[in-house]
């Protein structure tokens, strides 16, 4: 790991790294999961999901900048390529043979659920390995995850 100055010890900084990376490349692969939806979704409820699926795009791309940025805080290299992402996403991969509006928000959905159960997973981690700030950075992350997921499944059939 590169030499900081960042009072962390370097056996924290390197564990919160591994967190932070495994999230990094969930956080990518969300995005262009979300980007597919939005290129090549179809329907009635077409202008409304390709707006918010743009919206949460954006939103994840702050994301994984602010995810890779404090990776790299810690002294660590980040990989986002293409294929380090699809090496080590843990989302389930995205169907790319659907169109139908009602197919997208189902798996929109359940990718952001997905993110969002690993990030919260994450709080507890690094806050138990003693980064605070990490903790609160994932935090802060799902909170906005929740968000955009109320967002979606408000476009899912209510049940009573």
């Amino acid at each position: 790991m590169p030499k900081t100055k960042n009072d962390l010890p370097v056996k924290i900084r390197t564990a919160v790294a591994e967190v932070l990376q495994a999230r990094l490349v969930d956080a990518i692969d969300l995005q262009t999961q979300l980007k597919q939806a939005h290129w090549n979704i179809k329907g009635p409820h077409f202008i409304g999901l390709h707006e918010l699926f743009d919206k949460i795009n954006e939103a994840v791309e702050d994301y994984v900048d602010d995810i890779a940025e404090r990776a790299v805080q810690l002294g660590s290299i980040v990989h986002g390529t293409a294929r380090a992402v699809a090496k080590g996403s843990s989302l389930k991969e995205y169907p790319l043979d659907i169109v139908a509006d009602h197919e997208h928000v189902n798996c929109v959905s359940d990718a952001l659920a997905a993110f969002g159960k690993n990030v919260r997973e994450s709080i507890d981690k690094t806050d138990k390995l003693g980064d605070k700030d990490t903790a609160d950075l994932f935090t802060e992350i799902s909170r906005g995850t929740d968000k955009w997921l109320w967002f979606v499944e408000a476009h899912l059939p209510v049940k009573d």
